[in-house]
């Protein structure tokens, strides 16, 4: 795995490096000894996957908060999204900046995202796939969330917004 750090500081990129061969590749996604190597967090208690039927669908900006923030490895299983973090650690030198990557099927790359992120992502194609490894249990008393359009976030999205949750539509804007 080839590990690239973003601007903000904590958050990487995580490329597979495929060994190919006559049936195709097979590369690694994760090692803990990798991850741990880099002070990264490597054990996920849990797995999910969200799957979004249209292109334009935005999810989040999602967050959980101390004891229970997570940390998440995202990656984009079918189709492609335009994967969005937001830095809300307060002592972070990138406080409030963003970061947007690309992830698709075909790319393969996923996004580390450390706890004391907001993580939201639009779809870039219909029937995008995306799957989350976790650190922790999820706990529904800790979940928060920012609103997508927050002017505070300055996130661009790259397509109109066909599809978001009313949940999303009405949390509020950021205040520290």
């Amino acid at each position: 795995m080839r590990f690239e750090e973003t601007p903000l500081p904590g958050a990487y990129r995580v490329w597979p490096e495929p060994i190919a061969d006559d049936r195709g590749f097979f590369a690694r996604t994760t090692c803990t000894d990798e991850f741990a190597a880099r002070g990264l967090v490597g054990g996920f208690a849990q797995s999910s996957v969200s799957f979004n039927a249209r292109r334009g669908t935005v999810r989040g900006m999602h967050f959980s908060v101390p004891p229970h923030a997570e940390t998440k490895l995202v990656r984009c299983t079918g189709g492609a999204i335009r994967d969005v973090i937001v830095d809300l650690r307060q002592d972070s030198p990138s406080y409030l900046k963003s970061f947007a990557a690309d992830l698709t099927a075909g790319n393969r790359c996923a996004l580390y995202i450390p706890a004391g992120f907001a993580h939201g992502f639009q779809a870039l194609t219909d029937a995008a796939e995306v799957l989350y490894m976790i650190d922790r249990a999820y706990v529904a008393g800790s979940a928060r969330g920012l609103r997508w359009n927050d002017p505070a976030l300055d996130v661009t999205w790259p397509e109109p917004v066909t599809v978001i949750a009313e949940r999303d539509l009405a949390y509020p804007d950021w205040s520290a």
